[in-house]
C-alpha cells in the first residue's frame, strides 16, 4: 500500500475517533464508564471476529506465539487507555478529552527514541511540535484549570502512545492486522466487562438506553477505526502514525461544538490550520527530503 494511502486511513481513523468523543460522553448519562467499555469492545470483536477468521485460513503459517503475547499488551495498553480517558469524560469537557488525549503524539518518538532505540526521520521533530501546539492553541492556550478528568486523560495519552508503539512494532513481522484487531478487542472487552459488573453492577435498561452509543463506538469507532489504525501502520512508522492520529482532537472539538454546543476559542481555528500544516509537512517532507542513505 503506498503510504499516502496508508496515512489517509489513519487520518480516517483520527476523524472517526473525534466523533466518538460525543457518543462516549453521552453514554456516561446511563452506564458506568467500564461496563461501557466492555460493550463496545464486545460489539467490535463479534463484528470482526469473521474477518479474522478469514485471514487466519489465508495466512500460510500460524501466529508466532511472540507475536500473540505483543497482540495481548496492545490489547491492554488499549483498554488501560480507554479506561483512563472513558473515567476521565465523566470529570472533563469533549474538546479537553481530545486536547489532552492528543499529547500521546508528544509522546511516542520520545518513548520510540528513548526505549526502541529507533532513528527517526528529521521531520517527525517540527511536525510533532506543531501537531503539539496547535492542540494546545485549540483548547484555548490555556491549561491552567486542570482538574481529575484532564490527570486521567493525560494518563491515557501515555498508554495510547504504548499502543500505537505496540501495534507498530507487531502488526508488520506478523502480517496478521485483523487477528491483531480482534485481540486487542477482545482482551479489553473481556476486562471491560469484568469490572463494569464487579464494579458498576448490569441494568439492561441503561443498556438499552444507551444502544445507539454502543453500536456506533462499537462497529465504527472502535471495529472500524482501530482496525483502520493497525492497516495503516503497516506502512508507515508510530511517531507519523501518531501525527495523523491525533487529529481526533481536532474532530472531537468540532464534533463537540456542534452536536454538544461546546465553544471553540477563537484560537482553536488557528491551531487547527497548524496540525493540518503538521499532516502535510509529515506526509511530504520524507518524499521532498528523503534519508540520507547509511
Amino acid at each position: 500500500m503506498p503510504r499516502h494511502l496508508a496515512n489517509l486511513l489513519l487520518l480516517s481513523a483520527g476523524a472517526i475517533w473525534g466523533a466518538g468523543f460525543v457518543a462516549q460522553s453521552t453514554a456516561m448519562d446511563n452506564l458506568g464508564p467500564y461496563l461501557f467499555i466492555g460493550l463496545r469492545f464486545l460489539v467490535a470483536s463479534v463484528v470482526l471476529a469473521p474477518f479474522a477468521w478469514l485471514e487466519s485460513r489465508r495466512a500460510v503459517h500460524p501466529v508466532a506465539p511472540a507475536h500473540l503475547g505483543g497482540f495481548a499488551l496492545a490489547g491492554l495498553a488499549l483498554f488501560s487507555g480507554m479506561a483512563l480517558q472513558q473515567v476521565g469524560l465523566t470529570i472533563t469537557t469533549v474538546t479537553n478529552s481530545g486536547f489532552l488525549t492528543g499529547l500521546y503524539v508528544v509522546f511516542v518518538p520520545f518513548i520510540t527514541l528513548m526505549v526502541m532505540r529507533q532513528r527517526l526521520h528529521p521531520v517527525i521533530w517540527p511536525a510533532t511540535l506543531m501537531t503539539f501546539v496547535g492542540i494546545w492553541m485549540l483548547a484555548g492556550g490555556s491549561l491552567a484549570d486542570l482538574n481529575a478528568g484532564d490527570v486521567l486523560t493525560i494518563g491515557c495519552a501515555v498508554m495510547w502512545a504504548i499502543q500505537v508503539i505496540l501495534v507498530g512494532r507487531f502488526v508488520g513481522p506478523s502480517g496478521r492486522p485483523l487477528t491483531l484487531s480482534f485481540v486487542q478487542f477482545s482482551l479489553a472487552g473481556i476486562l471491560g466487562l469484568g469490572l463494569g459488573l464487579t464494579v458498576e453492577g448490569f441494568d439492561l435498561a441503561a443498556v438499552i438506553a444507551t444502544l445507539p452509543e454502543i453500536l456506533f463506538t462499537g462497529v465504527i469507532a472502535t471495529g472500524l477505526a482501530f482496525t483502520l489504525q493497525v492497516i495503516g501502520q503497516r506502512y508507515t512508522t508510530a511517531p507519523q502514525a501518531a501525527i495523523f492520529l491525533s487529529t481526533e482532537s481536532l474532530f472531537a472539538a468540532l464534533f463537540g461544538a456542534v452536536i454538544l454546543s461546546e465553544q471553540i476559542p477563537a484560537l482553536g481555528y488557528a491551531g487547527g490550520l497548524l496540525i493540518f500544516l503538521a499532516i502535510l509537512l509529515a506526509e511530504l517532507g520524507p518524499v521532498l527530503r528523503p534519508r540520507p542513505a547509511a
